[in-house]
């Protein structure tokens, strides 16, 4: 393979924030081969598409696909994330708890990135350098929750906080290049975060061009903030974000 040629490989590719990422590689590095994983082609002609439904089987097809292709990604990252669902939004009382909203946002935040980081495992090396990150939020960090509420979000994220935090340990060993981060990209203007923004002062809420610009650029310098054996916990300005 081409050194100047970088694979980068995106799960949740459908995702606003992936597209404007996209978007950024192909205009920053030209010659990139993006592969997109994601239900939909996210933007046709522009990237490999992998067809995924994110169950076990899915995953292990597109990882097939990969070490067949002998791909070594230089990036890899999970786009992927629920915040509501059309009948539900994050609980305000423990009386809104419910059940299968709790299970779909464990399923979305917290298993589905846990098993992209299993499929994504094989075409991994200690001769290879790579950055695997997945988008986080705020509200997952235990030190920071004062406002108490959303306790399925929450829950998820912090769940995914001790999952990346396991995996950086065992890929210390199995993969030493390979760093990890938990990127939080503040609010953006997504569908995600729509019924929340209504409030939100301008300043706060960023547009999905403005995170993937902030996202490519802290990931260009990741050694500078990243350790082997402990991902990095960082907001969109490469702040560190207490667990």
């Amino acid at each position: 393979m081409n050194t100047m040629t970088r694979h980068y490989l995106l799960f949740g590719a459908n995702s606003a924030i992936s597209k404007a990422y996209i978007s950024h590689i192909l205009d920053k590095e030209p010659n990139a081969t993006i592969y997109a994983v994601s239900r939909q082609n996210p933007m046709k002609n522009a990237v490999e598409y992998l067809h995924c439904n994110y169950s076990p089987e899915s995953l292990n097809r597109v990882s097939e696909q990969l070490h067949q292709l002998n791909v070594r990604p230089h990036q890899i990252i999970l786009f992927n994330g629920v915040l509501h669902t059309l009948s539900n939004q994050p609980e305000k009382r423990l009386e809104d708890i419910d059940a299968n909203y709790f299970q779909q946002l464990f399923t979305a935040n917290t298993l589905t990135p846990l098993l992209c980081l299993q499929a994504v495992f094989p075409l991994l090396n200690h001769n290879h350098d790579c950055t695997i990150t997945a988008l986080r939020a705020r509200v997952g960090s235990i030190e920071d929750n004062q406002l108490g509420g959303w306790y399925s979000y929450r829950a998820s994220k912090s769940a995914l906080n001790m999952l990346f935090k396991t995996a950086a340990i065992e890929l210390s060993r199995r993969s030493k290049n390979t760093r990890l981060v938990l990127f939080h990209p503040c609010t953006t203007d997504t569908a995600l975060s729509k019924p929340f923004q209504k409030n939100l002062p301008e300043h706060k809420l960023f547009s999905p061009e403005f995170v993937a610009n902030q996202l490519f650029n802290l990931l260009s310098n990741a050694q500078q903030f990243t350790k082997p054996n402990e991902p990095a916990y960082i907001d969109w300005q490469g702040k560190p974000i207490n667990w």
